[in-house]
Parts: structure tokens; sequence; C-alpha cells
């Protein structure tokens, strides 16, 4: 808590003007172009390893990077309401779904949840569950990785599937008016990867990929 205050203080140090006039202009309203849904894990920081200003994203943080699907959205509304607000009021153009290495959601599922101690986390992880059932069942995107982060990147591309049973954003997919996009992050690396279809991988974002990435969105 104590660093926590300080940071604020010497936020307020170091503040130019040039992000004054930055948070001056997002005082009334905000346009980011990209809805990120991202694990609550404090070692992961999209705003960090993306170089991204305030205002840019739109950012879902839960316990292992989860979508409910739309059959179970009423029981799980708040990552529903955050969704929808972000593509029928901001009109979000990209949503990226990004999992991570060392996810302590993902060694849940590996263990099996019902080994869970924790009631609501274990409940909440039942999104997951299929993700850990498809490694088991021989899905492996990279055969390096230990079981957990093996599920840990395939249930990006789970989350990926649960988010296309939601109307709004199926009809958007077909007007393509939208473009989604998996990631993953390796924090032991401070690498992030993107699941490039046509290779069934996740390819690091080096310069090189970041090109051909920018090329496909024009």
């Amino acid at each position: 808590m104590k660093k926590l205050i300080q940071g604020i203080v010497d936020f307020r140090k170091g503040l130019t003007q040039e992000s004054r006039d930055l948070f001056a202009k997002l005082a009334v309203g905000q346009k980011p172009d990209v809805l990120f849904i991202g694990c609550s894990d404090s070692r992961v920081v999209p705003n960090l390893f993306a170089s991204t200003d305030p205002g840019d994203l739109f950012v879902i943080r839960n316990v292992g990077n989860l979508i409910p699907p739309v059959s179970d959205s009423e029981q799980d509304n708040s990552v529903f309401a955050a969704i929808e607000f972000s593509v029928m009021s901001l009109n979000v153009a990209d949503i990226v779904v990004c999992g991570h290495s060392e996810c302590g959601a993902m060694q849940a599922l590996a263990q099996g949840i019902e080994n869970c101690s924790f009631p609501h986390v274990r409940s909440w992880l039942k999104h997951g569950v299929e993700s850990a059932n498809k490694v088991r069942q021989g899905m492996i995107i990279d055969p390096a990785l230990s079981e957990h982060n093996q599920i840990s990147q395939v249930n990006v591309l789970e989350q990926i599937e649960h988010l296309k049973t939601y109307p709004i954003i199926r009809e958007r997919l077909e007007k393509k008016q939208l473009r989604i996009h998996g990631w993953w992050f390796d924090i032991a690396r401070a690498d992030v990867y993107c699941y490039e279809q046509l290779a069934s991988h996740f390819v690091l974002m080096d310069e090189e990929e970041s090109k051909l990435i920018l090329q496909r969105l024009k």
C-alpha cells in the first residue's frame, strides 16, 4: 500500500502538460480501439507490454481470462455487460483475448477444479474446463510447454469460441465490422505471442510478425 500511495504522489509530480491535455480530452469521453480481455493476474499489465496510453483499451480482467458462453451469461453477466457496452456503444473494431504463462487458474484446471478449495473460484473455472479437456484429448499447440501452459494457450482459443456465441459478436464478424485476436503473454521472457490461424501456432510478435499483422489489418 505504501508503494501505491507513493506512486500517486510521483505520478502527480511527473505529470507533463501533454499528459494533462490527454486526460482533459478523455474527461469528455472515451473512444478506445480495442476491447482487451485478460487475466486479473497482477503480473499481466497490458498497458505496459503493449505500450498503450489511457483511452486506448477498454479492458475486461478476470480470473483466467474467461468468457462465459452466452447460454451462461445470465448467471455471469458482468462480462457480457462489458462486451455489450464496448461493442454496441464504443464500437471497438478489435477484440483481443489474452492468456499468459504460469496462470494460477490454468494450474487449477490442470489439477481438476474439484480439487479447488475456493467455491466461487471453482464455480467460475467451469468456463475453462473444456480447455483442459481438449489438451488431455491431444489438442497441443506447443508440446514444449508444461501442461498448464498448454491449457492456457488452448484456453485462449476456447474463450474466443465462447465469445462467438454472442449474437452481437457474430453479427459484427459476419459484416466484417469486428476482428478477434488471440494473444499469449510469456511472463518469464516478457514476450507476447499472437495466434496464427494458418500455422495453428502462437507466433512471437517481433517486428517482422507485427508488420505482417498490420498488413492484414489494412
